[in-house]
């Protein structure tokens, strides 16, 4: 879901969208409009400036983990899916489109044109840089080994159009080479926090080096596990420069699961000193999202998320006796105030003070209410709600922090105070001891994570439960397993809540029931003794109609009938990568295939 911007204005608007039109075929065809614009352009900070407004499109204001194992169940199609189900093919696969890096690139090589100002240029510089590095890292996620180029290329330039991948190590270091430049370049307070600033791209930075850093640590058949430490180590230099020099800190007025609420439903973020980089939304200009379809649309949350949300005392929800046996209303209490406020719990309304808007066990019960607009002022419809959008949150930066110095061995308790405490205290939960956590590691973790050794075994589970819960619905989560080496996780049936029986269940917490679950139309008999007033206002789910089913069969966690029909299986490690479409393959081949495919 791509970033709507007011940023392409005047005569960005023609410039861009015909270079842009232009590009439709081949991503390295040499343009005529470029070849007459150049001339007139980029002769001018401000042309940059221009020019370098249209890349604001390329990055997304993230508020799903539809690709995720955050996800019960996704009724759109997407590549992981279909990677997960067996039925990606080089051949029926998307991707592999190079459009923005033309364009990203036209300007870097064109920059030095300008006159004027020489800090404002290399500014816009290094914000083409920050765009081009964001680029190249979400294709290396996606396939490995890629081509680099680092400028336009011509229509008769061979050598250059079909050439083969560099090695992930060139690529790798050069997209670090783009973020340092543009670190050091890019003003800290040019604009406000809808455009690029020093602190965004040293939070790129930072994501980028702890992904290397801890992929090259747990994926040992690269090879370059030598090379983990100095990724890592930048990780924690790039996050402590934010830490320390940019001014940012956690949102916490003391109101606990509200201040967490906020940063997701509202529509006064450009002030927040926790939002690093922000989609503004606004009515007047026309600037708006969807985020309204979180809930009940085409997706909700799965069960495995709810259960690592710890009590309220700090203590894992999974160590309870039976908790996997607990109704819907049951898990909510005693939970994280942020279970609460990602997924929704019973008597959530989305107007204030009306009727409580019901759980849907076709999508397994826990709907996303994370980025909701609980203000119905701020909701109108399709792609028209007027909440903002943070894209870089201070959290994150945190959270980077904590987990390279864990992962490195020099994590302090004093580091998690500064950190993971931070977060944990906005919300009014207890610290997490460094000791406490290495001395006696979750169980429940350690078997969703069996590659973790060493001292700080304990603690680095705990981190990874942190930026689950914390970040969850920001689309880390994808991200996170294939850089642990956890995708594994991917391949596991999802799971919605728990029902003792057929029959009616209460799901809103006021003691009537409000929903039923049933075999089949007709056979309402686990329904008899029910008061008539309550019957006639039940919303009935038939296990008949094929969609879930209940894992003991007339009890048990709702389950989902495609898992059974096309279970999800993953294969390591090829389904960390992605296929090449088979058609870019005709065009250039020199041009091969990720591990496995």
């Amino acid at each position: 879901m791509k970033l709507n911007t007011y940023l392409f204005k005047g005569v960005l608007t023609v410039f861009v969208g015909l270079f842009l039109i232009s590009c439709e075929g081949d991503f390295l065809q040499r343009d005529p409009v470029t070849e007459i614009t150049k001339d007139k352009f980029f002769n001018s900070p401000q042309d940059l400036e221009t020019y370098s407004n249209g890349f604001y499109s390329y990055i997304s204001a993230p508020y799903m983990d539809v690709f995720s194992d955050n996800i019960s169940i996704y009724t759109g199609a997407n590549n992981t899916d279909n990677l997960l189900r067996g039925s990606l093919t080089p051949a029926n696969v998307d991707g592999w489109d190079w459009k923005e890096l033309r364009s990203i690139n036209y300007m870097i090589e064109n920059s030095g044109k300008a006159t004027g100002d020489q800090s404002l240029i290399r500014h816009y510089k290094g914000v083409a840089k920050f765009f081009r590095a964001n680029f190249y890292f979400n294709m290396v996620k996606k396939y490995g080994d890629v081509p680099w180029y680092s400028k336009t290329i011509g229509s008769n330039d061979d050598e250059m159009l079909y050439k083969a991948k560099d090695p992930r190590t060139l690529v790798m270091d050069s997209i670090m080479g783009d973020l340092e430049y543009a670190s050091a370049n890019v003003l800290p307070a040019r604009t406000n926090n809808t455009m690029i600033t020093k602190w965004a791209a040293l939070t790129l930075l930072a994501r980028v080096a702890l992904y290397e850093g801890s992929f090259r640590k747990y994926h040992d058949e690269l090879g370059l596990q030598s090379s983990s430490g100095k990724f890592l180590n930048r990780a924690v230099t790039a996050s402590q420069d934010i830490m320390t020099n940019g001014g940012f800190n956690i949102y916490n007025t003391g109101k606990g699961g509200e201040d967490f609420r906020s940063l997701f439903a509202s529509n006064m973020l450009d002030g927040n000193k926790e939002v690093i980089f922000l989609q503004k939304n606004n009515k007047d200009q026309g600037v708006s999202n969807n985020t309204h379809t979180v809930l009940g649309w085409q997706w909700a949350l799965n069960g495995s998320l709810a259960d690592e949300f710890l009590m309220k005392d700090g203590t894992p929800f999974t160590s309870i006796t039976g908790y996997d046996k607990k109704g819907f209303t049951e898990v909510f209490a005693n939970r994280d105030p942020r279970m609460a406020e990602t997924i929704m719990p019973p008597g959530f309304a989305t107007i204030p003070g009306g009727d409580p808007y019901l759980v849907q066990p076709v999508f397994g019960g826990y709907l996303q209410i994370k980025f909701y607009p609980r203000d119905p002022s701020l909701r109108g419809g399709w792609n028209l709600n007027y909440t903002d959008l943070p894209i870089y949150r201070y959290a994150e930066v945190l959270l980077i922090n904590a987990e390279a110095k864990a992962e490195l061995g020099s994590l302090t308790q004093g580091d998690l105070d500064n950190t993971v405490n931070l977060l944990r205290r906005r919300v009014k939960m207890p610290d997490l001891s460094m000791v406490a956590a290495n001395s006696n590691p979750d169980n429940y973790l350690v078997q969703q994570y069996p590659n973790i050794n060493g001292s700080n075994k304990g603690v680095i589970l705990e981190i990874r439960r942190e930026r689950r819960v914390e970040l969850a619905c920001e689309d880390k989560r994808l991200d996170d397993l294939f850089r642990w080496k956890s995708g594994v996780l991917l391949g596991q049936p999802s799971k919605g809540f728990y029902t003792s029986a057929l029959g009616a269940i209460d799901v809103t917490g006021d003691g009537k029931q409000d929903i039923a679950i049933l075999e089949a139309p007709g056979k309402e008999d686990p329904l008899n003794g029910l008061p008539a007033d309550i019957r006639a206002h039940l919303t009935k789910y038939y296990i008949s109609d094929g969609v879930f089913y209940l894992s003991n069969v007339t009890s048990g966690h709702i389950m989902f009938d495609k898992d059974k029909i096309l279970p999800r299986t993953f294969v390591n490690p090829k389904y960390y990568y992605l296929p090449i479409p088979i058609s870019q393959l005709i065009l250039n081949p020199k041009l091969t295939q990720p591990p496995g495919w």
